[in-house]
């Protein structure tokens, strides 16, 4: 099966390190080489920019950064919105200067579009997993008001949607001028690094591209909700998995197999120990919900066994 990761594109190979060694901005040596990711949103127009002619943007902000940048397709948009997708990894501050590349690049656009009298405090929408949002918000907003105090840009976290099946993602909404949006930026990415979940969820972002793939988001999500009617959830598929592969599907806790579900909506049942199907011993895994998220539920699972059978994981 196509992998998710094919719905989006960028430079063929990550680019060599740069040469120099980026300013340091990240609270430790130990957290600059933690490798993580970011995501956040940019408009269909805007982004054309940032892929430059025949890529060369991109690739050259790749080399600059030592990061990796992918950006989903055209038309494929953010759920809800009409917005692509950009995804930076490596490592922290790496990610952090392919940022500040693109964001500057971004705001030179802006300026050129409306002279010099355009407002220097701009807006950029980050994507958070659900799951991770307490660690930027901290007990009783504590950390999120740090936050604001300590780079002085706005810091506005989305309620969690709950119009679109298996969005398990929320909009981390930071406003300000350049310099305050990436200081803030440094703090949320080294507050969601320390969690050493968030490096290992870098493939669940991709998620949700199969569970709507094929739906254009007009304004609102307009004619792009999906309906929750019993035609839509009926549906039910049941698919062999190794035993000795069963439990990387699962995952520590049933997190591997709660984010799936989360992800595409659908609803999926592991059969017993020693119940497998007839005349093998594969386990029945049984998928549940509309065909769009029973295809985007399957795809996930396959791709756990692939990585599975790949490094030999049971």
């Amino acid at each position: 099966m196509e992998s998710n990761e094919s719905s989006y594109v960028s430079s063929p190979e990550l680019a060599p390190k740069r040469s120099s060694p980026p300013p340091p901005k990240s609270p430790t040596s130990d957290s600059l080489e933690k490798p993580t990711y970011i995501r956040f949103l940019v408009s269909n127009a805007a982004a054309g920019s940032v892929i430059g002619k025949g890529g060369s943007t991109i690739t050259d902000f790749q080399s600059q950064s030592g990061a990796r940048i992918q950006l989903s397709r055209n038309q494929e948009f953010f759920p809800g919105t009409t917005d692509r997708i950009i995804m930076i990894s490596g490592l922290i501050d790496d990610v952090l200067k392919a940022v500040e590349l693109i964001l500057s690049k971004l705001l030179s656009e802006i300026n050129l579009e409306e002279g010099n009298d355009v407002d220097p405090r701009t807006k950029v929408r980050l994507i958070v997993p659900n799951s991770f949002c307490g660690g930027i918000i901290g007990k009783g907003g504590a950390t999120i008001k740090s936050f604001i105090e300590e780079s002085q840009a706005g810091i506005k976290i989305s309620p969690q949607d709950n119009n679109y099946y298996g969005l398990n993602d929320r909009l981390v909404t930071v406003t300000g001028t350049l310099d305050e949006q990436m200081r803030a930026v440094d703090l949320i990415i080294s507050k969601l690094s320390e969690d050493l979940h968030y490096p290992q969820s870098v493939n669940v972002p991709f998620s949700y591209a199969a569970a709507y793939n094929g739906v254009n988001y007009g304004p609102a999500g307009a004619g792009g909700k999906f309906q929750n009617n019993k035609e839509d959830r009926s549906n039910s598929m049941t698919i062999g998995i190794a035993d000795e592969h069963i439990g990387l599907v699962v995952g520590r806790g049933g997190r591997n197999i709660m984010e799936i579900s989360q992800a595409t909506g659908a609803r999926i049942k592991i059969s017993d120990r020693g119940d497998f199907m007839s005349g093998t011993t594969d386990r029945k895994v049984t998928i549940t919900g509309s065909q769009r998220a029973i295809r985007a539920a399957e795809t996930m699972i396959m791709q756990k066994v692939a990585y599975a059978s790949e490094k030999g994981v049971n």
